[in-house]
C-alpha cells in the first residue's frame, strides 16, 4: 500500500490549493478528482476575482480585506489569467443604495484594500454616459467606477494544480473515491480508477469535494457528522454582443438583489441568482425562472435587450455554492468558509464548507495551518505568495494531440 502525507478529495480550485500549499509545505500530496479539473462550480462561477464589495453591507470586513489581498496577489503572480476591470455602479431615483452609502462603502473597500491605486473610485461626469454601452440614462443620477478583477475560473483551477504537481503532488482522475476507515494515526483510502481499485495510506484525508462534500463523509467509518450547511444555485446566462467599458454592477428591480453584467470570451455574462438546490450536485442547471430573472434585470438597464426572450441567450449554466443553513435569504448569509473536523485534536479529516474563488490560497493557508499538529516537519519546497502561475492548455489542446 503506497504512503502520503496528505490525500485531498476533488479538483476544484480549492482543492488544487490545498495541494499546491501542501506541496510547497514539502509534503507528500494526492489528490483525487473524480471527473476533471473544475468540473463544479470552480468552472461556473462569476469569473470574479473580487474583494466582495457587498459583503460590507454585512459587515464581513475581515473576508473583504483578505479577499483584496488576495486579488492584489493574484494580479502580480497570475497576469496572464487575473485582469482588472473597470466596474459601473449606476444609480437611479428608485435605487436602494443611495449615492452616500455607496460612497461610503467604496472609500471603505479602498481602505481595506491598503489604499492601493486599484482600489480607488470615482464618479464619472455626465459627459461620459452616453459611452457606457447603451445604458439606460433616463432617471440616472449618478455613476460610480471602481475596480475589480476578473478570470477564467477553470484555467485559473488548470494553473493551480500545474503548480502543486511541478511541487510533487500527484493527480489522479479521473478517480473515483470509494471510502475511508480512520484509525488512531491517520485513515486509510479506497479509490477507484478504471476497472481497478486502489487503497493509500495518508495522515489527513481533506475534503475538498465542494457540493459533493457530504457524499464523502457518508462514505467515511467511524461517521463524522456533517455541520448544517446548505446548498444554492447561482446561474449564468451569457447573451450576444459585447460591454466595451467594462463591467456593471446592477440592483435587480425584482428583489434588490445585486447582478453582475460582464464582458466574457467576446460575449456578455449575466449572473447570478440564488435559489436552494436539493438535487444531485451533477444534475444542477438554470430554471426558467432564473433565466428570465436574469433577462428582466439587464433588459431594466440595457433598454435594447428589453423585451428579450430565452431564445436570445447563447448559453447559460449554473454552480452551486455551499452556505450556512439559516433562515432567511440567501443573499444576506455569512461568506466564510467552514473547516470541520473528525476531532478537535490532531485532526484525521478536514473538510472544506463553502470558500471564495479570490481567497483560494488563503483557504489552504488556513488548512494547513489547522493540519499542522497532524504532519511531520518537512522541508518546505516554495512559499505560495511568490509562485508565478501561468497558463495550461486543457487536456485535448496539448501540442501533438
Amino acid at each position: 500500500m503506497e504512503h502520503t502525507d496528505i490525500l485531498v478529495i476533488g479538483g476544484g480550485i480549492h482543492g488544487a490549493g490545498m495541494a499546491q500549499a501542501a506541496a510547497a509545505a514539502g509534503h507528500g500530496v494526492r489528490v483525487l478528482e473524480q471527473r476533471a479539473l473544475a468540473f463544479g462550480t470552480s468552472s461556473r462561477s462569476s469569473k470574479l476575482i473580487h474583494g466582495g464589495l457587498r459583503y460590507l453591507e454585512s459587515a464581513q470586513f475581515a473576508l473583504v480585506r483578505e479577499c483584496l489581498r488576495e486579488r492584489a496577489l493574484l494580479l502580480r503572480l497570475a497576469p496572464d489569467l487575473v485582469h482588472l476591470r473597470a466596474f459601473h455602479i449606476p444609480v437611479y431615483g428608485d435605487t436602494t443604495r443611495r449615492p452616500w452609502q455607496l460612497r461610503l462603502g467604496l472609500t471603505l473597500y479602498g481602505l481595506l484594500g491598503g489604499l492601493r491605486q486599484e482600489t480607488r473610485f470615482r464618479t464619472l461626469p455626465r459627459s461620459h454616459w452616453d459611452a457606457l454601452d447603451g445604458l439606460d440614462t433616463r432617471g440616472l443620477q449618478q455613476v460610480f467606477q471602481y475596480h475589480d478583477a476578473q478570470t477564467d475560473d477553470a484555467a485559473l483551477t488548470r494553473a493551480v494544480m500545474h503548480s502543486a504537481q511541478e511541487l510533487g503532488a500527484r493527480l489522479e482522475m479521473p478517480a473515483t473515491f470509494c471510502g475511508a476507515e480512520l484509525d488512531e494515526h491517520g485513515v486509510t483510502v479506497h479509490y477507484r480508477r478504471g476497472d481497478r481499485e486502489y487503497s493509500c495510506r495518508a495522515r489527513v484525508l481533506v475534503n475538498a469535494a465542494g457540493p459533493w462534500a457530504h457524499q464523502v463523509l457518508a462514505r467515511v467509518v467511524p461517521q463524522v457528522r456533517p455541520p448544517a450547511v446548505e446548498l444554492v444555485q447561482g446561474s449564468h446566462i451569457v447573451l450576444d454582443g459585447r460591454l466595451q467599458r467594462g463591467c456593471y454592477y446592477l440592483e435587480a428591480p425584482r428583489d434588490r438583489r445585486a447582478v453582475f453584467a460582464m464582458p466574457w470570451q467576446g460575449r456578455i455574462l449575466v449572473g447570478t441568482t440564488e435559489l436552494p438546490y436539493r438535487g444531485d450536485p451533477a444534475q444542477v442547471s438554470p430554471t426558467a425562472g432564473e433565466l428570465d430573472y436574469l433577462l428582466e434585470t439587464f433588459g431594466h438597464y440595457f433598454p435594447a435587450w428589453r423585451g428579450a426572450g430565452r431564445g436570445q441567450i447563447r448559453e447559460a449554466f449554473a454552480g452551486l455554492r455551499v452556505l450556512p443553513a439559516a433562515p432567511g435569504s440567501a443573499f444576506d448569509r455569512p461568506r466564510e468558509t467552514l473547516f470541520h473536523v473528525d476531532r478537535a485534536q490532531r485532526p484525521r479529516l478536514l473538510s472544506v464548507f463553502g470558500g471564495k474563488l479570490t481567497a483560494y490560497r488563503a483557504t489552504a493557508e488556513k488548512v494547513m495551518a489547522r493540519l499542522a499538529a497532524s504532519l511531520p516537519v518537512r522541508r518546505p519546497r516554495a512559499d505560495t505568495r511568490r509562485l508565478r502561475l501561468v497558463p495550461v492548455d486543457p487536456p485535448g489542446n496539448q501540442p501533438g494531440d
